[in-house]
């Protein structure tokens, strides 16, 4: 599996903060023999967001990307929007698995509006910003990833259909 791994954060794309939770969703991306392809910083910016997403989803390397950070409710938290306005099917039991899973460990876990969805043959996964809340995220629908993927490439049983065309 060919991940991508997009930190979505002012500071950390200045140089201000540390990227703990990029490196958290590598670290655990490779309990699964995930390979990260690629990684990048970008600030809190919507048509950044999702430019890169596209660029990245569009590549064709990459079944999946995960991305980190403004997934909350603060004004400048706009991965959400900039994810929805990219994929082409929303997924949102992953999302669904993910807020259940964090609401054993905080009820702030309400507050997360992280989705997920695909475009083309890639599937898109938000995770909040912190590296905690990545690692409880990422676990949660970690082990679905691999099926997930098999499906979107389409060699997986009744499931093995011609992709849509994009609209």
């Amino acid at each position: 599996m060919r991940a991508g791994v997009l930190t979505i954060s002012d500071k950390a794309s200045k140089g201000e903060r540390v990227d703990t939770s990029g490196a958290a969703i590598a670290e655990l991306l490779a309990s699964i023999d995930a390979s990260v392809e690629r990684s990048e910083i970008v600030p809190d910016e919507r048509p950044q967001i999702a430019d890169t997403l596209r660029t990245w989803a569009d590549s064709d390397d990459l079944d999946v990307i995960i991305t980190t950070g403004g997934t909350g409710l603060g004004p400048r938290d706009v991965t959400p929007e900039a994810t929805a306005e990219v994929i082409e099917r929303p997924v949102p039991g992953l999302g669904e698995l993910m807020r259940a899973k964090g609401l054993q460990h905080t009820p702030m876990a309400a507050l997360s509006r992280g989705i997920t969805g695909v475009r083309g043959r890639c599937l898109i996964v938000n995770l909040p910003g912190s590296e905690k809340g990545v690692r409880e995220s990422l676990s949660a629908v970690i082990d679905l990833l691999p099926h997930a993927v098999e499906l979107l490439r389409g060699r997986l049983g009744d499931h093995a259909a011609t992709p849509h065309p994009r609209p």
